[in-house]
């Protein structure tokens, strides 16, 4: 593997940032729901031959007023199901926008993580799960200081600037399809207050 050599002489450590809004998008137009346990496994399990020092999840929060309050427990349960299954979980409350929608950008949070968390663990590797071009400058960044930067995401929603900066791009598009098909009751409706932008 390119990159540092690993601390143990055996394993790279890897360090994985998820921008949960954007991998979550992208899995649902392929009409999949997300297996996070099995998107951990690929990215650094024990097959991969890689250390896992922790995979950071990024995630907007519905606003917290009343109008918002039944999407924003349905939010906090399942990263209350992520944090029980080992995930580091940073959140963001949204701030209502137009009708029915929301924004809760965690770019800068995860971007200024993504520096002090490579300076405090020291990985060889970092995964950016995100297909955002936003993330360019900071995959130059990492890059600067000697550490080995993958982008894991689908080709459509990878932008060119974030590909072009990256040591390596991970397609999640063959991962994707093992994933279960979204059903009726779990597809995501066409109820507007369901989208977060970012």
């Amino acid at each position: 593997m390119k990159g540092r050599k690993a601390h143990d002489g055996l394993r790279n450590r890897v360090l994985v940032l998820v921008d949960e809004s954007n991998v979550v998008s992208s899995v649902r137009t392929a009409g999949r729901g997300l297996d996070w346990l099995k998107l951990r496994e690929t990215l650094a399990g024990e097959d991969t031959g890689r250390e896992l020092i922790e995979m950071v999840v990024y995630a907007g929060l519905p606003p917290a007023i009343p109008a918002w309050q039944e999407e924003r427990d349905k939010k906090n349960k399942f990263l209350h199901w992520l944090r029980s299954n080992g995930f580091l979980v940073v959140t963001k409350d949204g701030s209502p926008t137009e009708e029915g929608y929301y924004k809760a950008n965690v770019d800068v949070m995860m971007a200024i993580d993504a520096v002090e968390l490579s300076v405090a663990m020291r990985p060889d590797v970092v995964i950016l799960v995100t297909g955002d071009a936003d993330f360019s400058y900071l995959a130059l960044q990492l890059r600067r200081r000697g550490i080995r930067v993958e982008v894991a995401s689908v080709a459509q929603n990878l932008g060119s600037a974030l590909k072009t900066t990256a040591n390596e791009v991970i397609d999640l598009a063959p991962l994707f399809t093992t994933f279960e098909l979204m059903t009726v009751q779990n597809s995501p409706k066409v109820q507007r207050r369901k989208r977060s932008q970012t």
